[in-house]
C-alpha cells in the first residue's frame, strides 16, 4: 500500500525520472557529507577552541573575583587582563538572553559548551558577528565579558554550506541541460512513432546515444517494412477487383439480352458482387489516402446526411446544443467513407439512422444510431474484424455485403488516433457506433 502511494507522486515521464534518478544521490550525498563534516570539523573545532578560551576566561574571572569592587573598571585590573585580549566589566543588563544569528551553527554548539563548563555562566550574545559577549555571575554582580569570535569558532562557519548548495546547484543544472539533450532523440522518436500510427510520415533520423541510434534505425525499417507491406496490399487487392470488373460487365451485357423476368435475380447477384467489389476496393485504399487537412466536421457530416437524404434513405442530423465550433486535422475522404459506411449499415439493418457531432477542445465525438436490432454486447469485438458477419445480430435480407463496414470504420478510427466504440442505442434502442477522435 505505501510502495503504491509512493509511486502515485512518482514523475511519470522519463525526462521527470531521470532527473529525480540523478537529484536524488546529490542530495543524499551532500547532505551525508554536510552532517559529516558539521559534527566532525565544526563541532570538534569549536569545543577545542571554546576549552582553550575556558581557561582564559576562568582566570579573567578569578582576577575579576579578587579585585576590590571599586576597582573593576579600573587601570590595574584591565592591564592585567590586557594580554588576555578580554575586556571584563560589570553588565548594566537585568536579564540577558542568548542570541545569535538563524545560520549561526557554531554558535549554538559554543553556547552549549559554554553553559556546561563556565561557572556562573548566564547568556552569551553573538549578534555581532566580531565579538562575543559572555554574561557570567561573579563575586561583584553580572558580569560582562568581551573577546573576539574568532577566538573561540571559525569564521563564518556557514560559508561551507552555502558553497555546498551553491555548486551543488549549478552542477544539478549543468547535469539537467545534458540530460535534456540527451533525452531529446526520444521525444523524437515519440512523435514520429505516434503520427506514423495516425497515418502521417513525419521525417525522422536516428540520432543520440548508440542504443537509441539502433532503436531509431529499427523504427525507421520497421516503417518502411509497415508501407510496402500497405503498397503491396492495395496493389493486390485493387489489381484483383480491377480484373473482375471485365467478367462482371460482360455478364450484365449478357443479361441484358434475356428476359426482364429471367434477368432481374441474376441483375441482383452482379450488383451484389459489385458492391462486395467496392467494398474490397475501400479496404484495400485503407485510411491512408490523401494527407490531413483542417476540416469543419460538422460541414462534412451535413454534406453526407444531404447525399445519403438525396439517395432516399432515412437519415437525420441531430443538432445538439453545445456541439462545439472549429476545424480537425483530417483525412476527409477516408472519414467520410467511414461515416457513410455507419449510416448504410445504420439503414440496411434498420428503418433509419440519425448522425450527430460532438466538438469540444480536447475531442471529436461522430454518433451514428440506428433502430435496428443492434449487435450483441459479446460480439461487439468479433464484429469489427474484417469479413465478419454476424447473421443472428444482423438482418441479412436487407442487403449484401463481405463485412468491412464497421472494419473500415475502425482502420480510419485508427489512423487519426482515435477508437470506434459500439454500444446501443437509447434513444432507438439499436446500435450506437460512435468515432471518437482526440483533437
Amino acid at each position: 500500500m505505501s510502495w503504491n502511494l509512493l509511486k502515485h507522486y512518482m514523475p511519470r515521464g522519463i525526462y521527470g525520472r531521470a532527473a529525480l534518478i540523478l537529484l536524488l544521490p546529490v542530495v543524499f550525498l551532500q547532505l551525508v557529507v554536510t552532517v559529516i563534516f558539521a559534527q566532525r570539523h565544526f563541532e570538534g573545532v569549536t569545543h577545542q577552541m571554546t576549552d582553550t578560551v575556558l581557561r582564559e576566561l576562568a582566570l579573567v574571572m578569578q582576577v575579576v573575583n579578587d579585585a576590590p569592587s571599586g576597582t573593576l573598571g579600573g587601570q590595574a585590573v584591565q592591564e592585567q587582563l590586557a594580554p588576555l585580549r578580554i575586556t571584563a566589566l560589570v553588565a548594566e543588563m537585568a536579564e540577558p538572553q542568548n542570541q545569535r544569528a538563524w545560520y549561526d551553527y557554531s554558535g549554538s554548539v559554543l553556547t552549549e559548551r559554554l553553559a556546561n563548563r563556565l561557572e556562573g555562566f548566564v547568556a552569551v550574545d553573538l549578534v555581532d558577528g566580531g565579538v562575543v559577549t559572555v554574561f557570567v555571575n561573579g563575586a561583584h554582580g553580572l558580569m560582562r565579558i568581551e573577546f573576539n569570535r574568532r577566538r573561540i569558532s571559525a569564521a563564518n562557519p556557514h560559508q561551507m554550506f552555502v558553497y555546498t548548495i551553491a555548486f551543488g546547484v549549478l552542477m544539478t543544472l549543468i547535469a539537467i541541460i545534458y540530460l535534456r539533450n540527451q533525452l531529446r532523440p526520444i521525444k523524437r522518436l515519440a512523435r514520429a512513432a505516434e503520427a506514423f500510427g495516425r497515418g502521417r510520415h513525419v521525417p525522422y533520423a536516428p540520432s543520440g546515444a548508440i542504443e537509441l541510434r539502433a532503436a531509431g534505425s529499427a523504427f525507421v525499417d520497421m516503417r518502411h517494412r509497415i508501407e510496402r507491406h500497405i503498397e503491396q496490399r492495395t496493389l493486390m487487392l485493387s489489381g484483383v477487383s480491377h480484373d473482375l470488373r471485365t467478367p462482371l460487365t460482360r455478364l450484365r451485357l449478357g443479361l441484358a439480352m434475356l428476359d426482364e423476368d429471367d434477368a432481374e435475380p441474376l441483375l441482383r447477384d452482379v450488383a451484389d458482387m459489385q458492391g462486395m467489389l467496392d467494398e474490397f476496393l475501400d479496404f484495400a485504399k485503407g485510411a491512408a489516402e490523401g494527407e490531413p487537412e483542417p476540416v469543419d466536421p460538422i460541414a462534412m457530416i451535413k454534406d453526407i446526411v444531404e447525399g445519403a437524404q438525396r439517395a432516399g434513405r432515412d437519415v437525420t442530423l441531430m443538432v445538439r446544443d453545445g456541439e462545439g465550433q472549429g476545424t480537425v486535422q483530417l483525412r476527409e475522404v477516408a472519414m467520410r467513407r467511414a461515416v457513410d459506411n455507419l449510416v448504410s449499415n445504420g439503414v440496411r439493418y434498420g428503418a433509419r439512422a440519425e448522425v450527430s457531432v460532438m466538438l469540444s477542445e480536447k475531442t471529436l465525438r461522430i454518433r451514428v444510431e440506428d433502430d435496428g436490432p443492434g449487435i450483441p454486447e459479446d460480439q461487439r469485438e468479433q464484429a469489427t474484424r474484417p469479413f465478419t458477419r454476424l447473421d443472428p445480430a444482423r438482418n441479412q435480407d436487407k442487403g449484401g455485403g463481405v463485412g468491412l463496414g464497421l472494419a473500415i470504420a475502425v482502420d480510419v478510427a485508427r489512423s487519426h488516433g482515435g477508437v470506434l466504440r459500439l454500444g446501443r442505442s437509447e434513444r432507438l434502442g439499436g446500435l450506437r457506433a460512435d468515432i471518437v477522435i482526440a483533437r
